[in-house]
């Protein structure tokens, strides 16, 4: 077989916007869930820009009737619809048919001095991976509009008459042929919305939900304070001290730069940062959250070296000095420099120091100034640094959670429970940090635990015991557990009473489940011999039939669901929503079908003494190295293959 020629003939040029819609991922992160709703933050962003900038005081979206559209309006200035000196199209129709096109690079005359929105793609690549798209400008005493699909114009820009004030609304519908599911999560969008009026102190942000018939509206004059108080009232961990601390500064380095934060401690046992940087939130921190980590650890620690406030034999480290901070941190900057076009995280290095500078000003002299929280604040860390370090004995002496094992060797994952109790405790292994997330924020607080796992974890059975042991998941889940493993495991240092795998309720989910109940089979058997190990039944649907809703596990349970719905109710129309994973279900629907013991359902794992031959040679042969087996398992089974999830 000849090679094929390699030359000039085999590169491949995409035009225009080819590329978003030949590598979706590369622009919005992913084409499932996340990447769905990144196309609204696209929108949504351009139009809060207009108002961190003081050009808009109204942004609203809109979710239409059929949950596939959406639309974001806002009362700023309008796309201009002039045409361009140099490439002769409207302004409007450039900005959303090209990509690296807006007005957000620092030219002159744009008006922004900061935006979320900076690498003049976002709009395009909507446009590009939406079937329709419409957008309706009001400027200048008329209202224009021009509609595209795909990201290719479908008319002309037209002006349809006059209108009173000015403004920008963009319709969209998302492609099915990008996204799996081009259904929005109506919960989150209004979350996701709410923390915008909150970091643009006095914008009018509006939510309506045609589907469901609901209009919701937020205007925050207090801004972040306004937000932590929210975020406070919804935890069940008391504050430590009464009023948080806040503090602001404005073109703090000579560039425009505003920084504007809050804290609190509270009786948590972690820390709760949520940081943003103009207006965006950033999931995965970066150089602001580094900075308000930095200058709090560098408040509190001078703070008691000045009263000489540290017990002799107390070390005291920065984390101790964290543990239980609740934060909120927002930044604005005329150049932001993001991590990916995603911007989940804030790269400047500038600002670290910034922010740190002005955190352990803000925070040693609030301390100072007022003795009665700085006291609080500083047995806090104290008590926080027994904790970690001490015996049981000593936690309990200075009234801590008494604790199984060493909390030094719990992952840093592990969102771990209150009780202390074994008999009441119980640990859910999740796939995923986003299902994770979920279970964290659904779970109970006080006798559920949750670690979440990444990806498919290692198969035991064809791995050396060295490198099980160097595994990072797996060790997580030992450590979690607090009772060892192999020579050193005790079943008396097991620090819950029940483990509980909770999977996405499909093929994948399958396979991890079966990944790790391989590892519990060879390395933490008496675990399953003893009745500890269990498998979460998570649904597979949701189903709506006029006010009641139902749960479906598989196919079979919907079919049956339907069937009994449509005899008693035959007028009416059914909604079927199918669950993608564990993350796609907000944390009140987890918790009431999977996570709720007075509603949930568990598989215990068990090994009958007459089923024991054959459970070592099932897992040993489709499990192990020996693909015949495997194989023939296939071929024996593949009658069943129709009911396969994938």
């Amino acid at each position: 077989m000849a090679t094929p020629t390699y030359d000039a003939s085999a590169i491949g040029v995409l035009k225009g916007l080819e590329p978003v819609r030949k590598r979706p991922a590369m622009y919005i992160g992913s084409t499932d869930y996340v990447g769905l709703h990144h196309l609204c933050w696209e929108i949504v962003d351009n139009a809060v820009d207009e108002a961190l900038n003081g050009h808009a005081t109204t942004v609203e979206v809109t979710l239409h009737a059929d949950g596939q559209a959406m639309s974001v309006r806002d009362n700023g200035r309008g796309i201009p619809v002039d045409l361009h000196p140099t490439e002769k199209r409207p302004a409007l129709e450039l900005i959303l048919t090209t990509l690296h096109s807006g007005g957000k690079f620092g030219g002159e005359g744009s008006g922004y001095a900061r935006s979320g929105g900076l690498h003049g793609v976002g709009s395009s690549v909507v446009n590009a991976l939406s079937t329709d798209l419409v957008a309706t400008i009001r400027r200048d005493g008329f209202e224009w509009q021009q509609s595209y699909s795909r990201g290719t114009p479908t008319s002309k820009l037209k002006k349809l008459g006059a209108a009173a004030g000015s403004g920008t609304t963009i319709w969209f519908r998302p492609d099915p042929e990008i996204f799996a599911d081009v259904d929005f999560d109506s919960g989150l969008l209004r979350e996701r919305l709410e923390v915008k009026a909150f970091l643009t102190p006095g914008l009018r942000v509006v939510f309506k939900d045609e589907k469901k018939k609901e209009r919701v509206e937020w205007k925050y004059e207090d801004g972040i304070g306004a937000y932590l108080a929210q975020l406070l009232e919804k935890s069940p961990d008391a504050p430590v001290h009464l009023d948080a601390i806040r503090a602001s500064v404005e073109d703090a380095d000579g560039s425009g730069t505003r920084i504007d934060l809050t804290l609190q401690w509270t009786e948590a046992t972690t820390e709760a940062l949520h940081t943003f940087a103009n207006g965006i939130p950033t999931r995965d921190g970066g150089t602001h959250e580094a900075g308000l980590r930095d200058g709090v650890a560098d408040a509190m620690l001078a703070y008691l070296e000045a009263h000489d406030a540290i017990p002799r034999g107390v070390t005291i480290k920065r984390s101790d000095v964290r543990e239980g901070v609740v934060g909120v941190v927002s930044v604005l900057l005329a150049e932001p420099q993001f991590q990916g076009q995603t911007k989940d995280k804030l790269n400047n290095p500038e600002v670290r120091t910034l922010v740190a500078s002005l955190v352990k000003k803000e925070v040693e002299g609030y301390m100072h100034n007022n003795p009665t929280t700085g006291n609080a604040v500083a047995m806090r860390i104290i008590q926080a640094a027994r904790a970690r370090a001490a015996s049981r004995a000593a936690v309990k002496e200075v009234k801590r959670k008494k604790t199984i094992s060493h909390r030094l060797n719990l992952p840093g994952k592990l969102a771990d429970c209150s009780s202390s109790d074994p008999n009441d405790s119980e640990l859910f292994i999740v796939e995923g940090d986003s299902a994770g997330g979920s279970a964290k924020q659904g779970r109970d607080r006080k006798t559920q635990a949750i670690l979440p796992l990444r990806g498919k974890v290692l198969n035991v059975e064809q791995a050396t015991t060295k490198k099980v042991m160097d595994n990072k998941e797996l060790t997580d889940v030992v450590q979690a557990l607090g009772c060892g493993i192999g020579k050193t495991f005790n079943e008396e240092h097991l620090r819950y009473g029940r483990i509980i795998l909770l999977m996405d309720a499909d093929s994948d989910g399958h396979h991890i489940a079966t990944l790790l109940l391989t590892f519990f089979y060879r390395y933490l058997r008496p675990l399953i011999d003893s009745g500890r190990v269990y498998l979460a039944q998570p649904p597979l649907y949701r189903i709506d039939v006029g006010k009641e809703t139902y749960w479906a596990d598989d196919d079979e349970q919907r079919v049956r669901i339907l069937a009994d719905a449509t005899r008693r109710r035959p007028n009416a129309k059914p909604t079927i929503t199918r669950f993608k994973g564990l993350g796609e279900m907000m944390p009140k629907t987890l918790y009431e079908t999977t996570l709720d013991p007075k509603k949930r359902r568990l598989l215990r794992v068990t090994i009958p003494a007459d089923e024991q031959l054959y459970t070592e040679s099932t897992i040993g042969g489709l499990m192990g190295k020996d693909a015949s087996v495997r194989f023939d398992f296939i071929m024996s089974n593949a009658a069943l293959a129709d009911e396969l999830d994938v």
